[in-house]
């Protein structure tokens, strides 16, 4: 068992450190302020190659997997969680043509976006089915070499700068969940059309869409795996994304850990630092305690990952790696603005937006209390003890 990073994993940290202090960390609350897209970060992860840091050699990537994108995030998010968010986004909406894709459909989707060419997104919430993806009613119904696809997505990100996005749609409705199946749709086919954009609290550099299908016609070549194991998909796609959430969880509250450190070192109070105080050292403690604990559940996650196992024995421990970071996330983020008593409620302070980007993270790809639901039912059919 090694606790510890490889040379390449250590240089990838080192390298995105530097990346994220010098180039994300400047425009930060900027990019909060403004709400709009930072072209620029997209741009500085392209031309160092960050966007195709997961995707295997072949497809133009660096081949580092989960694990190294879960670097990558972890060190972006320290200052700036929307663009974790735009290096998440290469692996979300990929996720299900990397697992059931055919060499071609491969070959075609994954390498412009691992070379920054193309952008994509993942549509699977909708208005009335976000927690609960077996009931979306969005339909793809068989016409000759072609699905016709209508619908509504709702709360997807990134969507209206996608090139492509990968959808579910129900194939066979009546057969609820195991009528669903999956399909890459390039976003300038006739009838796709992008709705409302949301107006976030928090994480407001990607933007939220709605995403609207009219009577989309997707060449059959573009159906994901077989026809109605779509739900499977989804789920296999959703338990690959546990530990890529939680390392924006991770690296969220070690930026605002860092920052409340320095506040407390350099403000004086009752004759002092307040980093001579007893009650908020241990307060300091206890959440790099908690952070250190999060750090262990991502890359175990991720070292699952990389290594194949994101079916069912496995859910229970990767949604222990996205649950415990987004919860933990939160909780730092609240008392390392209370460290900073007063100040830490001004917009001209930064944790104040390292709060509203937390709650993001405890609601996306699986609330807490969805996971809640997969790790406890994982307990009841395996026990106290691993199934490996």
């Amino acid at each position: 068992m090694n606790f510890y990073f490889t040379e390449e994993q250590q240089m990838l940290r080192q390298t995105v450190r530097r990346i994220a202090e010098e180039k994300v960390a400047p425009r930060a609350a900027e990019i909060d302020e403004t709400g709009q897209y930072p072209y620029d970060i997209w741009e500085v992860f392209k031309e160092t190659g960050l966007l195709g840091v997961s995707f295997p050699e072949e497809y133009g990537g660096s081949g580092m997997g989960a694990t190294g994108l879960c670097i990558a995030i972890e060190e972006v998010a320290k200052y700036c969680c929307s663009s974790g968010l735009i290096l998440l986004l290469t692996y979300l909406p990929t996720l299900p043509i990397r697992i059931a894709g055919t060499p071609e459909q491969k070959k075609k989707y994954l390498t412009p976006v691992a070379t920054g060419e193309k952008r994509a997104s993942f549509c699977l919430t909708e208005p009335t089915a976000g927690s609960d993806a077996a009931n979306i009613k969005m339909t793809a119904v068989r016409d000759g070499d072609y699905y016709i696809l209508n619908g509504r997505k709702q709360f997807i990100s990134g969507a209206s700068m996608a090139d492509y996005v990968t959808v579910f749609a129900k194939t066979k409705p009546e057969a609820k969940h195991r009528g669903m199946s999956a399909f890459i749709v390039d976003t300038s086919t006739p009838g796709f059309s992008i709705g409302r954009h949301e107006n976030k609290m928090g994480v407001r550099g990607v933007p939220l869409c709605e995403v609207i299908f009219e009577n989309v016609r997707v060449p059959a070549e573009n159906l994901l795996g077989q026809e109605n194991e779509g739900f499977k998909l989804a789920m296999q796609t959703l338990n690959s994304m546990r530990p890529v959430v939680g390392a924006r969880g991770l690296g969220l509250a070690q930026g605002a850990l860092a920052y409340a450190l320095e506040y407390t070192k350099q403000r004086h109070a009752f004759g002092g630092p307040l980093a001579d105080k007893q009650g908020l050292r241990w307060m300091m403690a206890d959440m790099i305690t908690q952070i250190e604990a999060a750090r262990l559940l991502v890359y175990q996650a991720a070292f699952l990952i990389d290594q194949g196992k994101i079916t069912r024995e496995y859910a229970g421990l990767l949604s222990m790696s996205k649950i415990y970071p987004t919860d933990m996330a939160m909780r730092v983020a609240i008392d390392c603005a209370q460290l900073l008593g007063g100040y830490g409620y001004m917009k001209d302070y930064p944790l104040e937006r390292y709060i509203r980007d937390a709650k993001q993270l405890q609601i996306v790809e699986g609330t807490s209390q969805i996971q809640r639901e997969i790790i406890s039912r994982w307990l009841l059919e395996n026990g106290v003890n691993r199934p490996f």
